[in-house]
């Protein structure tokens, strides 16, 4: 897709023309990782990113992998808003020929869309590609916040009417961005996940201590339980973690994804990416028997968060799941004081472990006006839904409802 401009008007610049250039980038060697990551993480330069996922490295590896790109069906076309020559945002972009590895699906509005006549692909999606975590998709420079996100949100919708594309989405965006896109008139839409809140807590007991005597003795016997797997259980990161330790998690994600998916979205090649260039954003989790892996859990580390990926095992055992991929997660987050541990997609069962829902956010923009009044309706009801679904499920929690519940 080509290199186009566009002008806009800003409040702060009254009577004067201010013109932004939005470039399209077909791959990330078109833009230096320290401009990219200028936007993306500008705090990453006194420690970690706030958002590991939109790193001009994280992207690169699915890039280099061949995880996105040809035959994936994930084709890159990340947007860069220049100013005077001065890169104040970029996003990742990217075209897509069908919805999956979204979490945020639109499988309905595509049925919908192709039973009145019409093509709903090829669609532009803003997002990470196969990462359900809420992160910021408009990666402005914090000076420029206001016009950069306004230059890359008109960029897309631009790109994506010129080339009579169906439609835009930005997925898993964060609150404040998807207020500002409805302010520019993209349809804001609400989904759940499951996250753990750390509310100060100096050790795993300390937060069970906050939970149901119920929930709680529940908790301590499933720990039990999967402790009792028979072998051992390593916490990897850094540099603890070498190739072998991939060529056997390549084993685990291969099977959950091909029960879950059909076909894996990563490739084996982005291990060998992540060993290389990632390392040191990510948390392994892996349980041994007799020097033979045989479950494990891969995480990345965040500023303020853990978020939790990929499982999977080759062997059954009672409550390992829950141990490698919940219980050792909140561990290493209140060793780190880390403010929030993010399970990933779907899962009521993360409820009863002290996983609370929380709202998630995403954008949608429509070429047709008929088709998008459409969805903005059903928008409108859904977000109810989703708000009167999370009170529910909140009220079913696992934390103390009352004191007078612990003397029963």
């Amino acid at each position: 897709m080509p290199h186009f401009e566009y002008k806009q008007y800003t409040e702060s610049t009254v009577g004067q023309e201010t013109k932004i250039e939005i470039n399209v980038l077909t791959n990330l060697s078109q833009i230096s990782e320290a401009e990219w990551d200028s936007c993306a993480c500008p705090e990453a330069k006194d420690g970690r990113p706030a958002d590991p996922f939109t790193t001009h490295r994280f992207l690169k590896a699915l890039e280099d992998s061949h995880s996105v790109g040809t035959g994936t069906g994930w084709t890159p076309h990340y947007l860069q808003a220049k100013q005077e020559g001065k890169t104040i945002g970029v996003a990742p972009l990217y075209g897509k020929s069908h919805s999956q590895g979204e979490y945020i699906f639109d499988h309905n509005f595509a049925q919908a869309y192709e039973n009145s006549g019409g093509e709903y692909y090829p669609k532009l999606q803003m997002a990470v590609p196969h990462t359900p975590a809420t992160g910021r998709r408009l990666l402005v420079a914090p000076e420029h916040v206001e016009i950069a996100r306004s230059a890359l949100v008109q960029g897309a919708v631009q790109l994506a009417a010129e080339h009579k594309l169906s439609s835009l989405h930005i997925t898993f965006c964060t609150q404040s961005e998807a207020e500002a896109g409805a302010q520019m008139g993209l349809h804001p839409r609400k989904s759940q996940q499951f996250h753990w809140i750390n509310d100060g807590y100096d050790s795993f007991d300390d937060f069970l201590a906050n939970l149901s005597s119920r929930k709680r003795k529940n908790i301590r016997k499933e720990r039990t339980q999967a402790q009792d797997f028979g072998g051992d259980i390593e916490i990897l990161t850094g540099d603890d973690i070498q190739p072998h330790h991939w060529d056997a998690f390549w084993t685990f994600y291969q099977d959950t994804g091909t029960r879950k998916w059909g076909t894996p979205y990563l490739t084996r090649q982005f291990f060998n990416e992540a060993q290389a260039h990632l390392r040191h954003d990510m948390l392994l989790v892996l349980a041994k028997i007799n020097c033979r892996y045989v479950a494990g859990a891969l995480n990345f580390i965040g500023r303020d968060a853990l978020y939790g990926r990929y499982w999977g095992c080759v062997q059954d055992f009672p409550c390992l799941h829950f141990e490698l991929c919940y219980y050792q997660a909140i561990d290493f987050a209140i060793s780190q004081r880390l403010m929030r541990v993010e399970a990933g997609a779907q899962g009521a069962h993360k409820l009863a472990r002290g996983y609370l829902p929380v709202v998630t956010h995403s954008l949608h923009w429509f070429g047709d006006a008929g088709f998008s009044d459409a969805v903005a309706r059903y928008l409108q009801a859904e977000r109810e839904a989703v708000d009167d679904e999370i009170d529910v499920l909140t009220s079913y929690g696992p934390f103390k409802k009352l004191e007078i519940e612990e003397q029963q």
